[in-house]
């Protein structure tokens, strides 16, 4: 199956370079595809850390790279389907595509841009997930065959840095083995940095 990201942002956050090497890891480079980065965009600027870990990128839209596979073998991932998407979708569909960055809060229906091509819309559930946790529920239910219902989440978690430190994430995350949720590596120290930065100016 192959996944693709159709990039909304101007250029690379650091949230979003950790989100996408976590896609990357987990989907494997060849799977994965982003799209729509800007046309005066080079190699040069797409951050090294995705490039070495084999980033595929293209200024072209989500619709030049599907093709001319048949729109009804393309699954956008839509928080406003009507449908969730289930195992039995495994296959259904070639492509899914995602709008990143579909963690936004409060949400911007930025999916909505993509609408317009006439893909088929499912769901994942009626609560908001950052982009990697949307790839990785994907998978789960797609390559896995696990039905949505039986996937572990934890809604709107805290994140506690110290006794005195915490922060509440607004989104719908995955939960491991530990029952821990799932974070791209270095996502905890980043959320740290930026309650930090968000405190110093308040103060």
């Amino acid at each position: 199956m192959k996944y693709i990201i159709e990039h909304m942002e101007a250029g690379f956050t650091e949230w979003v370079i950790l989100e996408y090497f976590t896609i990357i890891n987990e989907v494997g480079p060849e799977n994965l595809m982003l799209t729509s980065l800007p046309a005066t965009m080079t190699e040069n600027d797409i951050p090294k850390k995705l490039l070495d870990a084999g980033l595929q990128w293209t200024t072209k839209d989500v619709s030049e790279i599907t093709g001319d596979t048949p729109k009804t073998k393309v699954c956008l991932l839509d928080p406003a389907a009507k449908e969730d998407l289930a195992v039995t979708d495994a296959n259904n569909f070639e492509y899914f595509v995602f709008g990143g960055i579909l963690g936004d809060h409060p949400p911007r229906d930025r999916t909505g841009e993509l609408r317009r091509y006439g893909f088929i819309g499912k769901r994942l559930g009626s609560l908001q997930m950052t982009t990697d946790t949307a790839v990785r529920t994907t998978q789960l239910i797609i390559k896995d065959q696990k039905d949505f219902e039986n996937i572990k989440f934890i809604d709107y978690p805290e994140i506690r840095f110290s006794e005195h430190e915490a922060t509440e994430m607004p989104f719908r995350y995955v939960l491991d083995e530990n029952n821990q949720p799932i974070l791209p590596k270095g996502m905890l120290e980043l959320i740290k940095k930026d309650s930090e930065q968000t405190l110093d100016d308040l103060i």
